[in-house]
């Protein structure tokens, strides 16, 4: 019997019922929902219903259903098919069924009353609940919301694997919850991590978004979330159930005397999804935990330790869970189902956020120009959170003011939070924008006529710092001289929902990086405490601890011990909270700071600054380990080392920046892995364009754009040694490169494998590739997108070469002609013993021109390997390979006296779906 589309429209729901009856009783989960809607409808009488209530399984049960429906007739059988389509919730299963069979209700029933009383009622609830709380964004102060929709826009998501090995990147947040990119199938826990300000928090609020309104491609039923924060807010003492966990921070299920829902979702943990914000936040409080382990859902425990539970599957085991984290969070591989690392914004994502923050043209027009003017604000602008800041600040002050730019090219992360404080105390003025604008700005009269209130926040922000709260009740604000009116400001904002207490109100800071600025800010304001004081974070960060973990906790974090006394490891907020201290006390924020601190004590604070920053510079240079290699002295930096220069960096002074520079005495530095950013790119010219030897950089694995490579090129004229292997990088930056090579001619290493080149020009490439002695080793182009007409002009270049011995070109798309090219390239080539090179394409029928011939090289001593995937013709295969294997033979006996080896790695194409058997060559 046909019951395809087309068919079915002939056919009965009776008959509908009897076909497909199988499917139905194995895929009808819930039955007390069609129960209650045929008893309400007259369909079954109370005898129906206890009937099927007395049969013993549920599969008898749906069968009992099935017959009674079926007894009473035609419109009772489409009435019982219309409550699956109605109720999809609860009988999400059989959806495809009903698509499959091109289910349309009619009219008639349709008309009919159909209420879900099942507990994927709930499940509606909780999306209109989520939907309505994350529809705004909540970064804004009180006084304004904007939608969601109008101001969202993705970032970078690149995925990592368990070798924190990079497996590309996903296109939008509907695809976080996929199969891409999961390194762990049997882990239930989706890593999210980033820098602060990446947008973590906003990805999250998308992705709740996103399932309220049924957009995300799956099936869970409920999705509850949490910010990790929260959990820092209970006592020691307190206990809680998980239902009331998952409840009362969510919402409650109406009319569920019996618990059903709470009792579904522990039956079916595949069906919630839980997302935990902000991970990092509550580090202290796992390494200070001393409870017993729980696995019951019965039992009362403290929410800290549900929370382990959940996320060590122990609690509603299958449940997936979203976990977000600040960079360097330690969360151990098994319980990670897959790592997503946000990038920020690219180039691209940075343009569409400026038109949506922008909508009339001419504003629009004139942020691109200052940010194509500004590679360093431009690499600012790269992190959301500054991004916005920089935004915001820029519509409001342009409203206040007849004129108003963005910040110019040495702007710092100081100048971007006294921009935002500047914002919020403008709030204050006595005149709003529309009713008087002032033509002229002074920042000095802002922040004097709000010093009062200012002095308030930042005195609660020192004090959140020195106790580890990131929430306050209203006891604490008020202690801290803060009046109802000033909560409107928008450094603060309410999450009583948080509280765990009872009491009326509780609030946050606006951003956990805005806490650190105005902590910092309040050791600059306090004139009663030691001028030591001022070191209070510094002191925080190189102070010897040792966690303890329970072994549930240490399931997701792990036990370690932070050592020694450099301050510029630890916390990544007390970080935040010293580099804004070196930025407020610099000689650029002088003028306005004397404003707010007598001038004597504000000269005593920089001093003293300055003076512990030397010491402390010195120290953390003379305790770099230094290895020797080819290049001579050589050194790994760490991460705290880029901290160092960020700080620096604020400060703004040359002498600190100088002794750094002559500090640093290795040849060689690596910055490997260490997170650098754009905009770090600015703090590492500050200091290396100071130097006054040539050194070898770098840079690979890490998260460097165009607007980097711009910041850099001042201290290119220092650096024998470039590699930005693996970073976001374009063409722009291969533009740069080559002017930079060929106006300094000091590189003598080049290395750029897997950005995003593409193109490349005949004289980008002879600047890449010079004719000069002393340059050896070029990396720059494997694994790009470089084509046949790139390649030509490589392979041009390095024939010209007398000097470069390795070149890699694995990884592109040179084609056939490029390919001929680098052949021809090789022959007599004086001085090339290493090359790696692909033939990239899908069609290679000349692939043996790719092989010099016997007369073209001096020798071919090993053939390290031949890479054998995918290739249109075995027979070119099995040549090439004939011919290299001879070459070898031969050489290795008749040369075994040159020291000269050349390895070419040819990688070989095979279509498999064009070869009728599997070619094997030993």
């Amino acid at each position: 019997m046909n019951m395809g589309p087309t068919a079915e429209k002939e056919v009965s729901s009776l008959h509908i019922l009897r076909y497909h009856r199988e499917l139905l009783v194995s895929r009808v989960k819930s039955i007390q929902c069609i129960l209650d809607n045929l008893l309400a409808s007259g369909f079954l009488c109370v005898e129906d219903v206890e009937i099927v209530e007395h049969t013993t399984t549920k599969t008898n049960q749906v069968r009992k259903i099935l017959e009674l429906v079926q007894c009473k007739g035609e419109e009772a059988c489409e009435y019982f098919i219309y409550i699956l389509y109605k109720v999809c919730d609860a009988y999400i299963d059989l959806q495809p069924w009903l698509k499959e069979i091109n289910y349309k209700p009619k009219d008639s029933v349709q008309a009919m009353k159909v209420v879900n009383t099942d507990p994927s009622k709930y499940c509606e609830k909780l999306r209109h609940e989520i939907g309505r709380d994350t529809c705004f964004i909540m970064s804004y102060g009180q006084r304004e919301e904007t939608m969601l929709e109008d101001l969202y826009t993705d970032t970078q998501m690149e995925l990592f694997d368990d070798r924190n090995e990079s497996l590309g990147f996903l296109e939008s947040p509907v695809e976080l919850l996929g199969e891409q990119g999961v390194f762990n199938p049997h882990a239930e826990t989706i890593y999210v991590t980033g820098d602060a300000g990446m947008g973590k928090s906003i990805l999250l609020q998308k992705l709740q978004n996103l399932w309220s309104k049924r957009e995300l491609q799956t099936d869970i039923m409920f999705l509850f979330k949490f910010r990790c924060r929260m959990f820092s807010t209970f006592r020691d003492t307190d206990e809680i159930s998980l239902r009331d966990l998952l409840f009362k921070y969510n919402c409650y299920p109406d009319q569920d005397p019996d618990n059903e829902v709470f009792n579904y979702i522990v039956r079916f943990p595949e069906k919630a999804l839980f997302t935990f914000d902000g991970f990092d936040e509550i580090q202290e409080e796992l390494t200070l935990m001393n409870v017993p382990e729980v696995v019951s859902p019965e039992e009362r425990a403290h929410p800290l330790l549900l929370l382990i539970n959940i996320l060590c599957g122990k609690l509603l085991n299958g449940s997936q869970k979203v976990l977000t984290a600040r960079t360097g969070t330690p969360v151990q591989s098994r319980v990670i189902r897959k790592k997503v690392v946000l990038r920020g914004f690219s180039p691209v994502h940075l343009k569409t956020y400026a038109h949506l923050h922008f909508k009339e043209q001419e504003h629009h027009n004139l942020v691109l120009v200052q940010l194509d003017a500004s590679p360093h604000l431009s690499g600012l602008c790269s992190t959301p959170l500054f991004c916005w800041i920089v935004f915001k600040s820029f519509k409001h002050l342009y409203t206040m003011h007849d004129t108003f730019e963005l910040p110019e090219t040495c702007v710092t992360l100081t100048d971007i939070f006294l921009l935002l404080s500047e914002v919020f105390l403008s709030r204050l003025s006595l005149h709003p924008p529309g009713i008087l604008k002032r033509s002229t700005r002074c920042s000095s009269e802002t922040f004097k006529a709000g010093l009062k209130s200012f002095a308030a926040f930042a005195k609660l922000a020192f004090q959140g710092m020195e106790r580890g709260h990131l929430i306050f009740n209203q006891e604490e604000i008020t202690s801290c001289g803060l009046m109802e009116e000033d909560l409107l400001i928008g450094f603060l904002r309410p999450v009583s929902q948080y509280d765990a207490c009872g009491s009326p109100a509780t609030f946050e800071f606006l951003h956990k990086t805005l806490q650190s600025f105005l902590a910092a800010f309040y050791l600059v304001l306090d004139d009663q405490g030691p001028v030591s004081s001022l070191l209070k974070f510094f002191t925080e960060c190189s102070r010897t601890r040792q966690t303890f973990c329970l072994p549930c906790a240490s399931c997701i974090s792990g036990s370690s011990a932070v050592r020694g006394k450099d301050p510029f490891k630890s916390k990544e907020h007390l970080q935040f909270a010293n580099l804004f201290l070196c930025g407020l006390l610099s000689k650029a924020h002088t003028g306005l700071m004397e404003h707010m601190v007598p001038p004597l004590l504000l000269k005593k604070k920089r001093a003293f600054l300055k003076q512990y920053l030397s010491t402390s510079v010195k120290s953390h240079l003379h305790g770099l380990p230094h290895y020797s290699s080819d290049e001579g002295r050589r050194v790994h930096v760490l991460p705290s080392f880029l901290w160092m220069l960020r700080c620096i960096f604020e400060t703004g002074s040359k002498d600190v920046a100088r002794m750094t520079a002559k500090g640093i005495t290795a040849n060689f530095l690596k910055l490997g892995y260490c997170n650098v950013y754009s905009g770090d790119c600015t703090a590492i010219n500050f200091v290396l364009q100071h130097r006054q030897k040539l050194l070898g950089l770098d840079m690979d694995n890490n998260n460097i754009s165009d607007y980097g490579v711009k910041q850099l090129q001042p201290s290119f004229c220092k650096m024998t040694v470039v590699r930005f292997c693996v970073n976001e990088l374009s063409d722009s930056s291969v533009e740069v490169l080559a002017e930079e090579l060929c106006k300094h001619k000091v590189v003598k290493i080049l290395g750029c494998v897997s950005i995003s080149i593409m193109y490349v020009t005949e004289k980008q490439a002879h600047s890449i590739i010079p004719p000069r002695p002393h340059f050896t080793v070029v990396k720059m182009i494997g694994n790009n997108k470089i084509t046949s007409v790139g390649g030509k002009y490589l392979a041009s270049a390095i024939q010209k070469s007398t000097s470069i011995f390795d070149v890699g070109m694995w990884g592109n798309n040179i084609g056939d002609e490029g390919a001929k090219a680098f052949a021809e390239a090789l022959r007599n080539h004086p001085s090339l013993t290493n090359l790696s090179l692909p033939t990239a394409g899908p069609k290679y029928p000349n692939l043996e021109e790719v092989s010099p011939s016997h007369s073209s090289i001096h020798s071919l001593v090993d053939v390290s390997y031949l890479f054998m995937c995918v290739c249109v013709c075995a027979r070119a295969y099995v040549h090439i390979y004939a011919h290299i294997h001879t070459h070898t033979h031969t050489h290795t006996h008749t040369h075994t006296h040159t020291h000269t080896r050349i390895y070419i790695y040819i990688y070989i194409y095979i279509y498999i779906q064009t070869c009728s058997s599997t070619l094997r060559v030993v």
